[in-house]
């Protein structure tokens, strides 16, 4: 027999799901803990990709196209890394510029108190701070972004619900498999530019053509 230990799902985060024996075993037959968010698989048009991007924004810019789950991070003329995304559900979505104001690796979550109280209202217990880890629901690593030097709440985060990319189901951040999440913030420092693309149109102009996979920079290498 099973046992089950559910973890609470609320505002587009949830914590992790483990599946044990309810029946002790001797230790060399102990089965392992299941994390459910290791036994879910992202769809293969959202996986890291080398892409040809016509756009006329510098490289090293970011920009989040939540329409499409997409997130680019422009490398040179007609070059980009394409991942995939999720995205705030409806209601929660937004767009603009901003910048990525501070970084963390494995960092810790303290939700709002208003997202606190909203998601009380429906049954949902949300702890005041969650050390950061495997199960902390901000992932592996986080980019806060900030507009005219100051917080905007929103982050480009890891996830420990890899299922949800490609989805509508945060409260507005922008969330990347682990891996992934690793890769950019390697490559995005302090002060990148990101350009948030979404309900409202407070992006301004721009212009951006994917062309889709870079054939001869996947097969060889590059990125």
């Amino acid at each position: 027999m099973l046992k089950v230990a559910s973890g609470l799902v609320a505002a587009g985060i949830a914590f992790s799901v483990a599946i044990m024996p309810a029946v002790a075993q001797p230790a060399h037959d102990a089965a392992p803990v299941v994390r459910v968010a290791q036994s879910k698989f992202v769809k293969p048009q959202y996986k890291r990709k080398l892409v040809r991007l016509v756009t006329d924004e510098a490289p090293g810019t970011i920009i989040v196209d939540t329409n499409n789950k997409y997130l680019y991070f422009v490398e040179s003329k007609n070059r980009a890394t394409r991942y995939g995304i999720g995205v705030g559900r409806d209601g929660f979505g937004w767009s603009g510029v901003v910048k990525v104001g501070r970084k963390a690796e494995w960092p810790s979550w303290t939700p709002p108190a208003e997202m606190r109280v909203r998601e009380a209202r429906k049954g949902h217990i949300i702890p005041a701070f969650q050390e950061g880890g495997e199960d902390n629901p901000l992932g592996a690593r986080a980019m806060y972004l900030y507009k005219g030097g100051r917080d905007t709440i929103f982050r480009i985060h890891g996830t420990n619900q890899p299922w949800t990319i490609g989805l509508n189901m945060s409260s507005g951040c922008i969330r990347m498999m682990n891996n992934d999440v690793i890769h950019l913030y390697s490559r995005a420092p302090v002060g990148t530019k990101v350009i948030v693309i979404g309900p409202g149109d407070k992006q301004g102009n721009i212009a951006f053509q994917d062309r889709g996979i870079d054939v001869l920079r996947t097969i060889f290498g590059g990125g």
